[in-house]
């Protein structure tokens, strides 16, 4: 593994390294945090910011998470590339599919701050298992990828069973996305498989 992505964390309980894997940084003002890891073998972090998106009522009212992406630019210590990665957290089920396209439009656009013309992965918990193919389409138009995993990511309720956990990128030939076991989190984790797009 070469990077971890993680959302909803206590960022004040995260330890700068997990084996080969280092703490580039987590998100501060969130109850439910964002953190991103990433292997110091492999990448070198150039820069990490967080970013505030479009509240939804359920912010406003409880507050749960005002950073809702976190990003880092990486360069690859053996090739060159370089690489932003986010990990991204979208407004619940409460909030409407409108609302998050634009969450997800706009954490796309603040990754591009970080590096114009550079590749993208953004992986995380977008809260979007109704109307996918709507989402892929809006997705293409401007110009990224949608990745579902080979599996559901939420199957605790029967009514909101679904892919809730995926990826969209940019530049990124993404091999697999595969839905790994349960741990302790009701959300099942993913792990994406890429390359290197060959116009990179």
């Amino acid at each position: 593994m070469d990077a971890l992505c993680l959302q909803e964390v206590d960022s004040s309980d995260l330890p700068e390294t997990l084996g080969p894997l280092h703490l580039a940084d987590t998100t501060k003002d969130n109850r439910l945090g964002l953190a991103i890891y990433y292997r110091t073998s492999r990448f070198t972090a150039v820069d990490t910011k967080s970013f505030a998106l479009k509240k939804s009522v359920h912010d406003r009212v409880l507050a749960p998470a005002h950073e809702r992406l976190i990003g880092t630019r990486v360069v690859d210590n053996e090739t060159k590339h370089e690489l932003v990665i986010g990990s991204f957290h979208a407004a619940p089920l409460t909030a409407s599919n409108s609302l998050r396209r634009k969450q997800i439009h706009a954490a796309h656009a603040e990754l591009l701050t970080m590096g114009s013309g550079l590749m993208t992965l953004m992986v995380g918990d977008f809260n979007y298992p109704f109307f996918t193919k709507n989402l892929d389409a809006h997705m293409k138009n401007s110009g990224y990828a949608l990745s579902l995993s080979n599996r559901r990511t939420y199957t605790r309720y029967k009514v909101f069973k679904g892919h809730f956990d995926f990826a969209t990128s940019l530049g990124l030939d993404i091999e697999s996305v595969e839905t790994l076991p349960r741990g302790k989190s009701d959300h099942l984790p993913i792990l994406v498989s890429a390359e290197y797009g060959g116009d990179y």
